[in-house]
């Protein structure tokens, strides 16, 4: 008898929208080689002589960008790696933990060379930039060749681009100097709108999708300029509408899946308290937040047990202290650095100014050993608490099946982390309106908004929903920038800060004077500001980024993420600005 080894037949499940988002990508790959090659001939052109070779190569550029953003939602999904090539931000990054340099590559390093002051000089570099795109551009549909692609994936791929539209198109991150970004939201809109339309032919429920799809597309489509958008709007009427009828849709199709690691799509929108799952924020042990909050304000902790850790962080300042720098543990000196609001820091992946912890726990230990904070010995806090019988029943509560006899500095640092975790109110004018009360902010305040989103590019760092460094739309990375602080206020001859900031830890060039982007909410009532507290209020920070930072002031900065342009905001407009960082503060805070 003839045995026959047979593989297992494995029928290819059928599928609703998967070819027809495979065409599309094919098809419109094809039409962005066609285009990124014609931005390279019009690169070619460009004369020192003649200026409108110059705005041949940015219309170039332009109508490219366009064509690329036909296929974003796919490369940000399927090929996020290879992303960096076509768009990454025009600045040198360093990818941790391995600190490998990355080198700005694709249409984004184009245009800040097109758009700067010496296009024509930098020919040569942008032809380099040109070529990776052309080239790169013309093998993309072999990419295709056994991608596993099915329906779940292009559901969720189009859930992230929508969150990116929300939180980056509108804001012009990938388009400051452009100042396309409301025309390239509604080619991303258009195309998602092309990708779903299969799937709201045959499946139930797509009238309130198509409904809110068509909505942001029209509101896109009004003929005003990248500053003048009504982004406030645009949000609550058409795209926290989409957000939520799209998930809804989604989860009936069953065909539902989540590949990140902290979004939740059955949150309403992005801008929901439970939309965001960082550090276990949506699962904090009660008991052990208790616990945590008791020994927050427990002088106990410190080495000669004179200082909480509510002295620099106090409850009724916003969990900030008002100074420019903190008190040491002696009474006399000061600490290195301005002591920031604790709200709302367990929403990032970073800790402390230079980023140097982690996690919470790594920042508490930092924090207790560190000899001009609290200066403590960790043995001797443990022993302090395990010999007061009334933490010792609270640490076994917190901590059921430990049975303590003796605390360990863990069980410390994670009862601290969880209080720290509960300090998210979300309870200012700003979340009130979003959640539908119109009345929550004044006409003032919605300007504000809008130029804080648009014109004044706060957002492109300050990402939403928490105004902080977290990057959307997979919100898995908390940014680092160098702006060129500098020593003071007075800008009619500034100095440079000599804090070397994430350097001193990491002594990269790249990290010289870099920073964490601190988060925005409460900051209208947590002066002074920046890392040395020494810009007293609202209005000088918003001088100093209007005029470019550091090196719009003139100074030699190295590697200055921000954009050294001035802003040109008026006085009108940044009263608007400060106006809605006011609608930022909590009303109710804990306690």
């Amino acid at each position: 008898m003839l045995l026959l080894c047979l593989r297992p037949f494995s029928q290819k499940k059928p599928s609703i929208g998967v070819d027809n988002t495979v065409a599309w990508f094919r098809e419109h790959a094809g039409t962005f080689a066609v285009t990124a090659a014609k931005l390279e001939q019009a690169i070619q052109q460009i004369k020192e002589s003649d200026p409108a070779t110059i705005d041949t190569a940015k219309a170039a550029l332009i109508r490219c960008r366009a064509d690329f953003k036909k296929i974003e939602f796919f490369f940000n999904y399927f090929f996020r790696s290879l992303t960096i090539i076509y768009n990454s931000p025009a600045v040198i990054e360093v990818e941790e933990p391995f600190l490998e340099y990355r080198e700005p590559t694709g249409l984004q390093v184009i245009a800040a060379l097109l758009y700067g002051k010496d296009a024509a000089i930098s020919q040569k570099q942008l032809l380099q930039q040109a070529y990776i795109v052309s080239e790169s551009a013309k093998d993309l549909p072999a990419l295709l060749y056994n991608l596993p692609v099915d329906d779940a994936h292009i559901l969720e791929s189009i859930r992230l681009e929508l969150i990116s539209v929300m939180t980056l198109g509108i804001a012009g991150f990938d388009t400051p100097e452009l100042k396309t970004g409301i025309e390239e939201a509604r080619q991303t809109l258009t195309t998602m709108r092309e990708v779903l339309k299969p799937y709201c032919l045959r499946l139930n429920g797509a009238d309130s999708v198509q409904y809110y799809l068509d909505q942001a597309i029209r509101l896109t489509a009004v003929p005003v300029s990248f500053n003048d958008f009504d982004r406030l709007f645009f949000l609550t009427n058409a795209a926290m509408p989409l957000q939520l009828h799209l998930a809804r849709f989604i989860d009936q199709s069953g065909l539902s899946i989540n590949t990140t690691d902290v979004l939740n799509y059955n949150a309403a929108s992005i801008f929901s308290r439970d939309a965001l799952n960082i550090n276990g924020i949506q699962s904090v042990d009660a008991a052990q937040a208790l616990l945590g909050k008791q020994l927050f304000a427990d002088k106990i902790l410190s080495g000669n047990q004179t200082k909480s850790c509510a002295s620099c962080h106090s409850p009724a300042k916003y969990f900030a202290d008002g100074l420019p720098k903190s008190l040491a543990l002696d009474g006399r000196s000061l600490v290195q650095r301005n002591a920031p609001s604790l709200l709302y820091t367990a929403w990032q992946y970073a800790q402390f100014w230079d980023g140097r912890s982690r996690t919470l726990e790594d920042q508490v230990i930092d924090v207790l050993k560190n000899p001009h904070e609290m200066n403590a010995d960790v043995d001797s806090i443990v022993a302090r608490l395990a010999r007061d019988t009334g933490y010792l029943r609270r640490f076994n509560t917190a901590f059921p099946g430990k049975q303590y006899k003796h605390i360990r500095i863990g069980e410390v640092t994670a009862a601290l982390a969880a209080y720290m975790k509960t300090l998210a109110p979300f309870d200012s004018p700003f979340d009130a309106y979003i959640k539908g009360n119109k009345q929550a902010l004044s006409a003032n305040q919605i300007k504000g908004f809008n130029l804080f989103m648009g014109k004044a590019a706060c957002a492109t760092c300050h990402s939403l929903p928490l105004f902080n460094g977290l990057v959307p739309p997979l919100y898995d990375l908390t940014a680092m920038e160098v702006i060129g602080t500098t020593a003071d206020t007075v800008f009619s001859s500034p100095r440079l800060d000599t804090d070397s900031g994430r350097f001193i830890h990491y002594p990269i060039e790249y990290y010289l004077r870099s920073f964490k982007t601190p988060g925005l909410r409460n900051v209208a009532v947590t002066a002074p500001y920046m890392h040395h507290g020494n810009f007293p209020d609202l209005a000088a920070v918003l001088e100093f980024y209007n005029r470019g930072g550091g090196e719009g002031l003139g100074l030699k900065v190295e590697h200055q993420t921000l954009s050294p342009q001035p802003l040109n905001l008026t006085p009108a407009e940044i009263i608007c600005i400060i106006d809605f960082l006011q609608a930022l503060t909590d009303r109710k805070t804990p306690v």
